[in-house]
């Protein structure tokens, strides 16, 4: 691999493990909790992105990818650095010294990059990647039922059950495409799944989905509903 040849000339590093899917790259950074990753982006399985989604606390992240469709500024803002295969040895000790003189870059930073790619990246917004005890769960979006407000996380309500995700409702309701409406600051529902929607207390409302689960409507949340469903 050109990354560990290049990193030979820098006594400090060391590689402790080379992954070839994303699924492996989680168990070694969780196992190695290494400084740095070398991350390609279009891996087996998940992407890179979807990789650091389901880290704790993700490393300094040096992209070295060829893919360079729609992420490019935000790993100018957020990465330590990246590099577009192929790349030569004076590209790679560029990128390396922007690490050494960050040192440990702010898990925030990879965060940061992460919420943007989010954003702007059609893989991300067609499917939830995240961790369900020792595995690892792909939820394509059309399957949710609706999205719950969980203290630091967010519960993801499907026909197989619930699953946590540690992102913000406002990341999702920012995210999410057509379909999906934020009724409540604890709700983002599916609207392919409502049958009704009945009046309940001063200005809220309830709407029941095919589902049978019944959520509360705030009155900003019943404005949003009456646009979106054209009533």
């Amino acid at each position: 691999m050109m990354v560990k040849e290049y990193l030979a000339a820098y006594p400090g590093m060391e590689v402790v493990q080379e992954c070839n899917d994303g699924f492996a790259g989680v168990k070694a950074i969780q196992q190695y909790q290494p400084d740095l990753v070398f991350l390609d982006i279009q891996m087996p399985k998940i992407n890179g992105f979807e990789m650091l989604e389901l880290i704790e606390n993700p490393p300094a992240v040096i992209f070295a990818t060829a893919f360079e469709e729609f992420a490019i500024k935000a790993f100018e803002t957020h990465a330590v650095d990246y590099l577009l295969k192929p790349f030569s040895k004076e590209r790679f000790d560029k990128a390396m010294q922007k690490f050494l003189q960050l040192q440990k870059a702010k898990p925030e930073q990879t965060q940061a990059l992460l919420d943007a790619v989010s954003a702007s990246s059609p893989i991300q917004a067609s499917r939830i990647v995240l961790k369900d005890g020792g595995k690892i769960k792909i939820i394509p979006i059309p399957s949710i039922h609706y999205f719950e407000a969980a203290d630091d996380y967010v519960k993801i309500h499907t026909q197989e059950g619930a699953f946590l995700k540690k992102k913000t409702m406002q990341h999702f309701e920012d995210v999410l495409q057509q379909n999906f409406v934020r009724v409540h600051r604890s709700y983002i529902i599916n609207t392919q799944l409502i049958t009704r929607i009945d009046p309940y207390e001063k200005d809220s409302h309830l709407v029941l989905l095919s589902t049978g689960a019944r959520l509360p409507v705030s009155k900003a949340g019943y404005a949003k509903l009456k646009e979106v469903l054209g009533i």
